[in-house]
């Protein structure tokens, strides 16, 4: 008991490491840092440029950075570029002769991990002024929705075809040798590897659609697959194609070498697996019998050495060939970026490789429950996936551990509903995967009782039953009879003497020469025959554990791929929290207040970071006038419970439009004393603004409180 206790510990934690792992990829992406000129800041000229400075490298297109006068006309000259060779920056130049007002910037680029960003922010020339900007040309960070969709759906296949491909492969060459020869698992591997090709190809022209927010008509367009492939996402893809142009040729030296027909070489099925006694253990040693099974043993042995050494090149081949692929993936996502990244890259390649080799071998298994795998293979399999689940355990604790944000995020926000859905599926899927263990165990233990029985049955039976009839081929539990010898001919010599010896007891009713009868004998190898064909039939469809075991595999399976599909659209959910809460806040339109224009509007924002320190929880304040388009001065209060001013090591303030998709507009606020600040936002259009609050109470613990706000 406690041994399974351990073990359900050990998957229950890969669940919690899975959830960890997913929720660490939101803080991955780039964000904007600074800008030149500031957000609301007063030029007294026109700069020559303006800057956007990340937190990452991004990727940009010649229209990634547009300026709008306060008419909406653009003022750049569509050159956006990085600035002196700084991947981590974007920078477009200026029309010359552009007069004063409020201008709005907005952007829209690639981060490293490979996710569109975008947002928007102001500055005035002169004095600040009313503005009205054109909702379609102000560019955020949504793709088109059916590229999205399409474009989502392609790397979902993607993962789901790599699991399949490598899971397959490494279950036949580690677990079931035999199994590459049923057409099935061929099938399986083929299906594999044409669904990887097709998705990376699709992933590949509908990347420069998805990036620009362009529709589907735009997939076939050359120029933009060129920009693709200048990209690190694009080399990565590349490289994958190449790669599985490679994986073709191994899969055909994978089938040709192991999947052969064996039967003629190995009649008993024991093969290069193990999974059946050595047949000279069924015979007596020094009798006729026994040495010929004996030599037919050694025989076999000398054919499947070169086997052997095929399967060991063929696993290292194979291996290196997996880590490659999976390299494709961690090398242009999240893992390519943020802090230790020499460290995160092979972690995340080890629980990519872990998790195709669970999922993927679980699809074999399913095909080889159908089609006589071993009990053996289906034990090995389940040890070696308790070890792929350990692998997912320690690297996603490592994830987790390396960008993981607010456990408040969890029911707040979209991103953190889907990290709950995903969470119940593993956990489903892991109690699947405990009750297949018990399945394995109790096949484990049939597959024993008919090893100790069958045999010794059967070739009692053989050589006592009058005549050699038909009854002789039944063992005493009435399974069929075994074939124990070397191979089918001498099965069919013990025949014939069996026959012979039944005619001369007397007893069979035939006479001395009843066993010499050819039809006689016609007629017991037919019998045989049948009873083979019931006995491999039985074999085949198995008994309640073999049963058991396939239903359940078959659900984790379908589990399996709907862990894939939350996991796809959890890393295509809009990074950061105040996004997150902002979405989630724009959902319910009566929030908020209501407010006239040219007056003041007090906003009150309780918030609690879950830090034990007295600044942890509190109210923030912020005060607005005169809650009109164009400039308006803002100050913050944060009060502790009691309602005294607290200090707080870091404080944002920043206002969105989520109806125009603008923002969010960083607010830069001055210190006025403890727990007080002010600053002045540029409100360029009306409309229902998100008031967003990110208080940090200590180095860990950070809440965002929002609040809505009309203006005009």
């Amino acid at each position: 008991m406690p041994r399974r206790v351990a073990a359900l510990l050990a998957v229950l934690a890969a669940a919690v490491a899975l959830l960890f792992g997913g929720a660490g990829t939101a803080a991955a992406h780039a964000t904007l840092v600074s800008t030149d000129p500031a957000q609301g800041a007063v030029t007294a000229t026109a700069p020559a440029a303006v800057t956007l400075t990340f937190s990452e490298g991004v990727s940009l297109t010649a229209d990634s950075v547009r300026v709008l006068d306060p008419a909406g006309k653009q003022v750049d000259n569509g050159d956006a570029a990085h600035a002196d060779g700084k991947e981590a920056s974007a920078r477009v130049t200026l029309r010359q002769g552009i007069g004063n007002g409020t201008y709005t910037v907005a952007w829209r680029a690639v981060s490293e991990d490979s996710h569109p960003v975008g947002g928007a922010f102001t500055f005035s020339i002169g004095a600040p002024s009313d503005t009205t900007v054109s909702a379609s040309a102000v560019q955020g960070a949504e793709p088109d929705a059916v590229v999205a969709a399409a474009y989502g759906t392609a790397r979902t296949v993607a993962y789901a075809a790599f699991a399949l491909l490598v899971g397959a492969a490494a279950f036949v060459l580690i677990c079931w040798p035999r199994g590459v020869a049923v057409h099935q698992v061929q099938r399986l591997l083929m299906t594999g590897w044409i669904a990887l090709l097709v998705s990376t190809v699709a992933v590949l022209l509908l990347r420069g659609p998805y990036e620009r927010g362009t529709g589907i008509s735009q997939a076939f367009d050359l120029s933009l697959v060129r920009a693709t492939l200048d990209e690190r996402i694009g080399t990565a893809l590349a490289a994958r194609l190449l790669l599985l142009a490679a994986g073709g040729v191994f899969l055909s030296l994978l089938v040709g070498q192991l999947g052969q027909d064996r039967t003629a070489q190995d009649p008993s099925g024991a093969g290069d697996t193990g999974d059946a006694a050595e047949p000279a253990a069924a015979a007596e040693p020094g009798t006729e019998e026994g040495e010929e099974a004996e030599l037919r043993a050694l025989e076999r042995r000398a054919a499947d050495r070169p086997l052997r050494d095929a399967r060991l090149g063929l696993g290292v081949g194979g291996a290196v060939l997996a880590v490659a692929l999976s390299a494709t993936w961690v090398g242009a996502d999240h893992s390519s970026v943020g802090i230790q990244v020499p460290l995160a890259l092979p972690t995340a390649a080890l629980h990519l490789l872990a998790m195709a080799f669970w999922l993927g071998g679980l699809a074999t298994l399913l095909v080889g429950l159908r089609h006589g795998v071993p009990a053996a293979a289906v034990e090995r399999f389940s040890k070696l996936a308790l070890a792929a689940v350990t692998v997912l355990t320690v690297t996603g604790v490592y994830q987790a551990w390396r960008g993981l944000g607010s456990w408040g995020a969890l029911v707040d926000t979209e991103y953190g509903r889907l990290l709950l859905i995903k969470t119940g599926l593993v956990a489903g899927m892991v109690g699947l995967a405990w009750i297949s263990r018990a399945w394995v165990a109790r096949l484990r233990t049939a597959g024993a009782t008919a090893d100790g029985t069958d045999g010794t049955a059967d070739e009692a039976a053989g050589a006592t039953a009058p005549g050699g009839r038909a009854t002789s081929g039944k063992s005493s539990d009435g399974t069929a009879e075994r074939e124990t010898g070397a191979g089918a001919a001498v099965g069919g010599k013990r025949a014939a003497t069996a026959a012979a010896n039944g005619g001369k007891g007397g007893k069979g009713g035939d006479g001395g020469k009843g066993g010499d009868d050819p039809a006689r004998l016609a007629q017991l190898a037919r019998q045989r025959a049948a009873r083979d064909r019931a006995s491999e039939r039985r074999t085949r469809d198995g008994g309640p554990a073999r049963t058991g075991l396939r239903r359940t595999v078959l659900l984790e399976s379908a589990v399996a791929v709907a862990v894939l599909v939350v996991t796809t659209m959890l890393t295509n959910s809009p990074p950061g929290r105040v996004a997150e809460a902002v979405a989630a806040t724009s959902q319910s339109p009566t929030a908020g207040a209501s407010t006239v224009p040219g007056r003041t509007v007090e906003l009150k924002l309780p918030y609690d970071t879950g830090g034990s320190t007295p600044n942890a929880k509190g109210t923030a304040t912020v005060t607005v006038n005169p809650v009109a388009t164009g400039p308006n001065e803002v100050t913050l209060k944060l009060d502790d419970k009691s309602g005294k001013p607290v200090s707080v090591p870091e404080v944002q303030l920043a206002f969105t439009l989520p109806d125009r998709d603008l923002g969010p507009l960083p607010v830069t606020l001055a210190a006025q004393g403890t727990g007080r600040w002010s600053g002045t936002a540029q409100l360029p259009l009306a409309g229902n603004w998100v008031v967003s609050v990110t208080v940090r109470s200590s180095d860990i613990d950070q809440s965002t409180a929002t609040e809505q706000l009309k203006v005009g």
